[in-house]
């Protein structure tokens, strides 16, 4: 079995695909914004696992996506070469960084927020 599909709630699925798009450095799979379908990939394997940007206003997801961003947990974690140049990325495209959030003890570092309402953390890994 391969990891195909996984979905990250999000309030506003067209928004968050512009976001996705321009500031984070996702490629689009499927975007329908009648239809509020927003699928993203990476730029690296485009035919690889895709994130469905799932509304969750009004359903079980906004709770679980409010719970974890007021708890400081990471929602999804993403693996990149070298951390330290993506975090300059990040910042440089006016995303927040949580360096406060850092906690070695607990393995979780290199945190940022995404601007749809979660807490994302980066990890390297060199393939």
């Amino acid at each position: 079995m391969k990891l195909s599909l996984v979905s990250i709630p999000v309030q506003n699925p067209i928004e968050a695909h512009a976001i996705y798009t321009s500031k984070l450095g996702f490629v689009t799979k499927e975007f329908n914004p009648k239809l509020n379908l927003a699928i993203v990939a990476s730029p690296e394997d485009p035919l690889g696992t895709s994130i469905l940007l799932e509304p969750c206003e009004g359903s079980f997801a906004e709770g679980y996506q409010n719970s974890a961003f007021e708890a400081n947990l990471p929602i999804m974690v993403f693996s990149v070469k070298n951390v330290e140049t993506e975090l300059k990325r990040l910042k440089a495209q006016g995303v927040k960084l949580r360096p406060e959030l850092n906690n070695p003890e607990w393995g979780l570092m290199n945190m940022f927020e995404d601007g749809c309402g979660n807490i994302l953390m980066l990890e390297e890994k060199s393939d």
